[in-house]
């Protein structure tokens, strides 16, 4: 799993995890009954704590995306609903926009002027 983490993004990281893993499971990376890899793993490969990591799976759990089983890891439960992907999608192309300057009602006007 190639996870990255944006250091300029205001939001707070344990968000910025949860929101990468939700992105790999949303685009095919993980499927439902596929493991993650180890807590501990994940955050050594991002170089943060593992009780910021913890607190992302702790989050998808909640969210139902993800199942916890004790001496069997983390594994994906279910794929998120479409809707709320793209919710999450649209929420970051906003936050993005509004670090270069950008209004919603911008982003909403660069969408209506696409194909």
């Amino acid at each position: 799993m190639l996870l990255s983490l944006d250091l300029s993004d205001p939001r707070p990281i344990h968000d910025q995890v949860a929101a990468a893993i939700r992105r790999a499971i949303t685009q095919g990376t993980y499927v439902p009954g596929d493991r993650l890899p180890p807590a501990r793993d994940l955050a050594d490969a991002l170089g943060i704590n593992a009780n910021t990591v913890l607190r992302a799976l702790r989050e998808l759990r909640d969210e139902g995306l993800l199942e916890f089983r004790r001496g069997r890891g983390v594994s994906v439960q279910r794929l998120p609903d479409p809707k709320s992907a793209l919710e999450s999608l649209a929420r970051e192309l906003v936050e993005e926009a509004g670090r270069y300057g950008y209004s919603k009602d911008d982003v909403i006007e660069i969408l209506r002027g696409l194909p």
